[in-house]
Protein backbone atom coordinates (compact mmCIF):
# COMPACT_ATOMS: atom_id res chain seq x y z
CA UNK A 1 0.00 0.00 0.00
CA UNK A 2 3.17 2.33 1.01
CA UNK A 3 4.33 1.98 -2.14
CA UNK A 4 0.97 2.93 -4.68
CA UNK A 5 0.92 6.07 -2.73
CA UNK A 6 4.56 6.82 -2.95
CA UNK A 7 4.57 6.24 -6.69
CA UNK A 8 1.13 7.88 -7.17
CA UNK A 9 0.93 10.67 -4.13
CA UNK A 10 0.15 13.26 -7.03
CA UNK A 11 -2.29 11.78 -8.35
CA UNK A 12 -4.27 10.96 -5.12
CA UNK A 13 -3.50 14.38 -3.68
CA UNK A 14 -5.31 15.97 -6.88
CA UNK A 15 -8.29 13.82 -6.33
CA UNK A 16 -8.34 14.70 -2.76
CA UNK A 17 -8.33 18.05 -3.61
CA UNK A 18 -11.23 17.97 -5.96
CA UNK A 19 -12.88 15.78 -3.35
CA UNK A 20 -12.53 18.46 -0.53
CA UNK A 21 -13.51 21.30 -3.51
CA UNK A 22 -16.78 19.45 -4.30
CA UNK A 23 -17.64 18.72 -1.02
CA UNK A 24 -17.10 22.61 0.49
CA UNK A 25 -18.99 23.97 -2.63
CA UNK A 26 -22.03 21.18 -2.23
CA UNK A 27 -21.86 21.95 1.41
CA UNK A 28 -22.00 25.42 1.02
CA UNK A 29 -25.46 25.31 -1.32
CA UNK A 30 -26.99 22.43 0.21
CA UNK A 31 -27.58 24.37 3.42
CA UNK A 32 -28.57 27.28 1.86
CA UNK A 33 -31.28 25.86 -0.45
CA UNK A 34 -32.23 23.27 1.92
CA UNK A 35 -33.29 26.27 4.77
CA UNK A 36 -35.20 28.07 1.99
CA UNK A 37 -37.18 24.97 1.50
CA UNK A 38 -37.54 24.13 5.13
CA UNK A 39 -38.55 27.58 5.53
CA UNK A 40 -41.04 27.46 2.79
CA UNK A 41 -42.49 23.77 4.24
CA UNK A 42 -43.98 25.97 7.49
CA UNK A 43 -45.58 28.48 5.62
CA UNK A 44 -48.80 29.67 5.97
CA UNK A 45 -49.38 29.23 2.10
CA UNK A 46 -50.55 25.90 1.03
CA UNK A 47 -49.08 26.16 -2.69
CA UNK A 48 -45.67 27.20 -1.29
CA UNK A 49 -45.99 24.27 0.92
CA UNK A 50 -46.35 21.81 -1.98
CA UNK A 51 -44.14 23.16 -4.20
CA UNK A 52 -41.85 22.66 -1.38
CA UNK A 53 -42.83 19.38 -1.15
CA UNK A 54 -42.32 18.47 -4.46
CA UNK A 55 -38.98 19.29 -4.58
CA UNK A 56 -37.85 17.47 -1.54
CA UNK A 57 -40.05 14.13 -3.07
CA UNK A 58 -38.16 14.40 -6.45
CA UNK A 59 -35.14 14.12 -5.05
CA UNK A 60 -34.83 12.42 -1.76
CA UNK A 61 -36.50 9.25 -4.22
CA UNK A 62 -34.40 9.48 -6.88
CA UNK A 63 -30.78 8.20 -6.93
CA UNK A 64 -28.07 10.46 -6.37
CA UNK A 65 -26.30 8.86 -9.68
CA UNK A 66 -29.70 9.52 -11.38
CA UNK A 67 -29.46 13.02 -10.99
CA UNK A 68 -26.18 13.45 -11.82
CA UNK A 69 -26.31 11.59 -14.87
CA UNK A 70 -29.19 13.79 -15.78
CA UNK A 71 -27.21 16.86 -15.40
CA UNK A 72 -23.97 15.32 -17.04
CA UNK A 73 -25.65 13.87 -20.11
CA UNK A 74 -29.14 15.22 -20.47
CA UNK A 75 -28.81 18.76 -19.79
CA UNK A 76 -26.01 19.21 -22.33
CA UNK A 77 -28.27 17.40 -25.13
CA UNK A 78 -30.38 21.09 -24.67
CA UNK A 79 -28.58 24.02 -22.69
CA UNK A 80 -25.01 24.20 -22.02
CA UNK A 81 -22.35 21.39 -21.80
CA UNK A 82 -21.09 20.73 -18.21
CA UNK A 83 -17.96 19.22 -16.55
CA UNK A 84 -18.22 15.84 -14.41
CA UNK A 85 -16.93 17.99 -12.05
CA UNK A 86 -19.85 20.83 -12.37
CA UNK A 87 -22.34 18.11 -13.05
CA UNK A 88 -21.42 16.26 -9.98
CA UNK A 89 -21.12 18.50 -7.43
CA UNK A 90 -25.05 20.07 -8.85
CA UNK A 91 -26.20 16.46 -8.57
CA UNK A 92 -24.65 16.28 -4.95
CA UNK A 93 -25.94 19.48 -3.90
CA UNK A 94 -29.63 18.77 -4.89
CA UNK A 95 -29.75 15.61 -3.70
CA UNK A 96 -28.34 16.47 0.03
CA UNK A 97 -29.97 20.03 0.15
CA UNK A 98 -33.82 17.76 0.40
CA UNK A 99 -32.22 15.41 2.89
CA UNK A 100 -31.31 18.86 4.99
CA UNK A 101 -34.67 20.17 4.38
CA UNK A 102 -35.98 17.72 6.74
CA UNK A 103 -33.31 18.29 9.18
CA UNK A 104 -33.72 22.00 9.38
CA UNK A 105 -37.68 21.90 9.09
CA UNK A 106 -37.64 19.54 12.46
CA UNK A 107 -35.51 22.34 13.92
CA UNK A 108 -37.65 24.76 13.67
CA UNK A 109 -40.71 22.84 14.26
CA UNK A 110 -39.43 22.20 18.00
CA UNK A 111 -38.95 25.88 18.38
CA UNK A 112 -42.39 26.68 20.54
CA UNK A 113 -44.71 28.41 18.63
CA UNK A 114 -45.42 31.03 21.11
CA UNK A 115 -42.07 32.50 19.88
CA UNK A 116 -43.40 32.96 16.27
CA UNK A 117 -47.08 34.47 17.78
CA UNK A 118 -44.88 36.58 20.26
CA UNK A 119 -42.53 38.15 17.72
CA UNK A 120 -45.43 38.53 15.32
CA UNK A 121 -47.92 40.12 18.10
CA UNK A 122 -44.63 42.72 18.67
CA UNK A 123 -44.77 43.81 14.87
CA UNK A 124 -42.17 41.95 13.29
CA UNK A 125 -42.88 40.20 9.50
CA UNK A 126 -43.25 36.59 8.88
CA UNK A 127 -39.46 36.45 7.49
CA UNK A 128 -37.75 38.72 9.78
CA UNK A 129 -39.38 36.25 12.83
CA UNK A 130 -37.96 33.61 10.85
CA UNK A 131 -34.50 35.23 10.21
CA UNK A 132 -33.89 36.45 14.08
CA UNK A 133 -36.25 34.38 16.35
CA UNK A 134 -36.83 30.78 15.10
CA UNK A 135 -33.84 30.21 12.90
CA UNK A 136 -30.94 31.18 14.91
CA UNK A 137 -32.63 28.49 17.84
CA UNK A 138 -33.57 25.64 14.79
CA UNK A 139 -29.62 25.88 14.18
CA UNK A 140 -28.15 25.57 17.17
CA UNK A 141 -31.11 22.16 17.95
CA UNK A 142 -29.79 20.28 14.84
CA UNK A 143 -26.03 21.26 14.37
CA UNK A 144 -25.53 17.51 15.41
CA UNK A 145 -27.81 15.68 12.66
CA UNK A 146 -26.40 18.36 9.94
CA UNK A 147 -23.38 17.34 10.93
CA UNK A 148 -24.06 13.76 9.80
CA UNK A 149 -25.94 15.34 6.61
CA UNK A 150 -22.23 16.41 6.01
CA UNK A 151 -20.28 13.22 6.32
CA UNK A 152 -22.55 11.56 4.12
CA UNK A 153 -22.11 14.32 1.12
CA UNK A 154 -18.46 13.31 1.81
CA UNK A 155 -18.70 9.59 1.07
CA UNK A 156 -21.33 11.01 -1.55
CA UNK A 157 -18.94 13.13 -3.36
CA UNK A 158 -17.70 9.55 -5.01
CA UNK A 159 -20.38 9.88 -7.60
CA UNK A 160 -18.01 11.95 -9.58
CA UNK A 161 -15.86 8.97 -10.62
CA UNK A 162 -18.68 8.15 -12.54
CA UNK A 163 -18.98 11.05 -14.65
CA UNK A 164 -15.19 12.33 -14.89
CA UNK A 165 -15.26 14.67 -12.17
CA UNK A 166 -11.22 13.72 -11.23
CA UNK A 167 -11.92 12.85 -7.14
CA UNK A 168 -10.43 10.70 -5.57
CA UNK A 169 -12.63 8.05 -6.21
CA UNK A 170 -11.86 8.29 -10.32
CA UNK A 171 -8.09 9.06 -9.29
CA UNK A 172 -8.11 5.81 -7.50
CA UNK A 173 -10.12 4.30 -10.74
CA UNK A 174 -7.37 5.17 -12.62
CA UNK A 175 -4.65 3.84 -10.57
CA UNK A 176 -5.94 0.83 -9.87
CA UNK A 177 -6.15 -0.02 -13.75
CA UNK A 178 -2.81 1.05 -14.33
CA UNK A 179 -1.00 -1.10 -11.97
CA UNK A 180 -3.27 -3.59 -11.36
CA UNK A 181 -2.80 -3.17 -7.04
CA UNK A 182 -6.78 -3.00 -7.08
CA UNK A 183 -6.89 -4.28 -3.29
CA UNK A 184 -3.66 -1.95 -2.61
CA UNK A 185 -4.87 1.31 -4.35
CA UNK A 186 -8.42 1.54 -2.72
CA UNK A 187 -7.33 0.74 0.55
CA UNK A 188 -5.25 4.00 0.19
CA UNK A 189 -8.50 5.66 -0.78
CA UNK A 190 -10.25 4.44 1.56
CA UNK A 191 -7.73 5.68 4.27
CA UNK A 192 -8.00 9.31 2.66
CA UNK A 193 -11.92 9.10 2.70
CA UNK A 194 -11.33 8.50 6.78
CA UNK A 195 -8.63 11.52 7.27
CA UNK A 196 -11.82 13.77 5.56
CA UNK A 197 -14.74 11.85 7.59
CA UNK A 198 -13.22 10.88 11.11
CA UNK A 199 -12.59 14.14 12.14
CA UNK A 200 -15.76 15.47 11.46
CA UNK A 201 -17.61 12.47 13.09
CA UNK A 202 -15.97 13.22 16.56
CA UNK A 203 -16.27 16.85 16.29
CA UNK A 204 -20.17 16.45 15.68
CA UNK A 205 -20.19 13.89 18.98
CA UNK A 206 -17.97 16.91 20.93
CA UNK A 207 -20.86 19.21 19.82
CA UNK A 208 -23.25 17.09 20.56
CA UNK A 209 -22.66 16.66 23.91
CA UNK A 210 -21.44 20.10 24.69
CA UNK A 211 -25.11 21.24 23.16
CA UNK A 212 -27.18 18.42 25.12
Amino acid sequence: MIHILSENWQTFLTGFENTILCSVIALFFSLIIGSIFAILQTVPSKLVRTIANIYIEIFRNIPLLVITMVFYVVVPQFFIKLSGFTAGTIGLTLYTSAFIVETVRAGIKAVGVGQMEGARANGLTYWQTMRYIILPQAFKLVIPPLGNQFINLIKNSSVLAFVAGFDLMYQGDVIASASFETINTYLVVGVFYLILTLPLSYYMRYLEKKLA
